[in-house]
């Protein structure tokens, strides 16, 4: 462009080069964004998805060009829904199966609660296991009449025991399996799956092919033609991303074309993992740009600006204090398994952190209108930019009915938490890491939590790799957030907004009763 003086307008000094930085980021987001959705709408190319309800139970049927054949029911594990077993479902239609998915009672869009204790089999085993003989029912008549299931971690034992009381089940696909219910002989065609990464279950998957062959090795089929048996591990994986594993998809189908007789070369299997990775990716990345749209809203850094013993009292005393004081305290307010834990434990820890915050003489600001409306927005990029595509493509995360005053419940607690941790890790003179420090604590608080009381508190175990992921992303944007706002209010609102509605929709709905 002649006559433009780069250097002249600012382009190569320091605020010329982060405005560079911030538009070429934006584009690479932008543009990683459009590519994942381009290939994810891919992956259902020439496969026909349709919505249908089974009673009251919402799933979606998937059927390819030749459609018609055997039914594949697909059942998804704990704190799951229909959309986490997406790949297993397009992978089986482009085979020619015809692949049914469905939301398991208190779990995603489904409006029945899931009734009878979760630590008996005579409570919600029994109902779950009887909502998979409705759904499989009613699927049997959308193909030639044989069916085969398959389900993951929680789903594995509602599968295998579904199989063993209908002897007109053709096939099991046991994904990351624990079920004390396998014998030597029963359920009959069994594949066992697990990741690389999964250690226990991966032993669990040998041990049942030996119940069948005692010298059995992982990848070797054993047993006759009718009731054949196979352990198999997905590489480099763990109990989530094994879900996303190709090896997964190809071995699933390839058991089904050995019990049903299909001879196929190799089967077009649906790779969706790294393209939802480089999706959320994107969108992630995205809110470093758009940070800079958000106002100043002090002069310099706000926050307590701990450091040496003032930071470790404040950092310590909540998170000793905390899980011992509530392991007294009764949470069961709300229908939701372990949220209702979670909404006190983020309140409690928020007040214990004010308190401390007031011990050593930090005191909290008021909160302002202004700070309130820069985390009303960021908190609305966060809505559109990763919970709208994570609802689509990855986890059912819209809240069904009665799940809003969960979300309230919990968003009470969660702000409380976010707004005294980060004010207590920020300001000018908070030393290096502060803020790292005191999220980590929590995060140690709630392993004593369970510890203290691990029957009450023993699901929370399985969601805990979850609640570090979210701690990493709206960790990261927070972070933005407040650099470029210099409050932690605007951030402290987007991360309490985040983390109520992830966890509120996700937790399963437990019956009153």
């Amino acid at each position: 462009m002649a006559g433009v003086d780069f250097a002249a307008a600012g382009w190569f000094d320091a605020g010329g080069r982060q405005v560079v930085m911030r538009v070429l980021v934006a584009m690479v987001a932008v543009a990683a964004i459009l590519l994942a959705v381009w290939r994810l709408e891919g992956a259902a190319a020439g496969v026909r998805v349709e919505a249908v309800r089974f009673g009251d139970v919402p799933g979606r049927v998937y059927r390819g060009e030749a459609a018609l054949g055997p039914v594949l029911v697909i059942s998804h594990g704990f704190a799951g829904s229909q959309q986490i077993m997406q790949s297993f479902a397009l992978t089986a239609a482009r085979a020619g199966y015809v692949a049914v998915t469905y939301d398991s009672a208190g779990h995603g869009r489904n409006p029945e609660p899931l009734s009878g204790s979760v630590v008996e089999v005579a409570g919600a085993t029994t109902t779950l296991v009887r909502e998979l003989a409705g759904v499989a029912a009613a699927a049997r008549a959308l193909g030639d009449g044989r069916v085969a299931v398959l389900g993951h971690s929680m789903a594995t034992d509602i599968v295998v025991r579904f199989a063993k009381a209908n002897r007109w089940v053709d096939a099991v696909v046991a994904v990351s399996m624990f079920s004390p219910e396998v014998t030597a002989a029963e359920p009959k065609n069994l594949l066992v799956v697990t990741g690389e990464w999964e250690g226990m279950l991966s032993a669990e998957a040998l041990r049942v092919v030996r119940l069948m062959a005692p010298e059995g090795v992982v990848g070797e089929t054993y047993g006759a033609p009718g009731n054949w048996r196979r352990a198999a591990v997905a590489p480099h994986v763990e109990h989530a991303s094994v879900l996303f594993s190709t090896v997964t998809m190809a071995g699933m189908v390839g058991w089904l074309d050995r019990v049903y007789g299909v001879d196929r070369a190799v089967p077009a299997v649906a790779d969706r993992g790294g393209w939802i990775v480089l999706l959320l990716a994107g969108a992630v990345a995205l809110g470093w740009p758009l940070a800079r749209l958000l106002p100043r809203l002090a002069e310099h850094p706000a926050g307590a600006g701990l450091r040496g013993r003032r930071l470790w009292l404040v950092a310590l005393g909540p998170m000793l204090a905390v899980p011992v004081v509530l392991r007294f305290v009764p949470t069961g307010f709300l229908p939701v398994l372990v949220a209702d834990y979670l909404a006190v434990h983020f309140l409690a820890y928020g007040a214990a952190t004010g308190l401390a915050l007031w011990a050593v003489g930090a005191r909290l600001p008021e909160v302002t209108g202004r700070g309130l409306l820069a985390g009303a927005a960021a908190a609305g990029f966060v809505a559109l930019a990763l919970f709208l595509p994570v609802d689509r493509y990855l986890a059912n995360f819209w809240p069904g009915p009665g799940r809003g005053i969960i979300i309230a419940a919990l968003a009470v607690g969660t702000f409380a938490y976010f707004w005294t941790l980060d004010w207590a890790g920020r300001g000018a003179g908070a030393a290096r890491g502060a803020d790292l420090l005191l999220k980590l604590c929590f995060l140690v608080s709630l392993a004593i939590a369970v510890a203290l009381d691990l029957e009450r508190l023993f699901f929370l175990l399985i969601i805990l790799p979850i609640v570090v992921i979210f701690f990493l992303i709206f960790g990261l944007l927070g972070g933005w957030i407040t650099r470029r706002t210099r409050h932690p209010l605007p951030g402290s609102v987007m991360a309490g907004f985040a983390f109520a509605w992830a966890l509120g929709v996700t937790f399963p709905m437990l019956s009153a009763g």
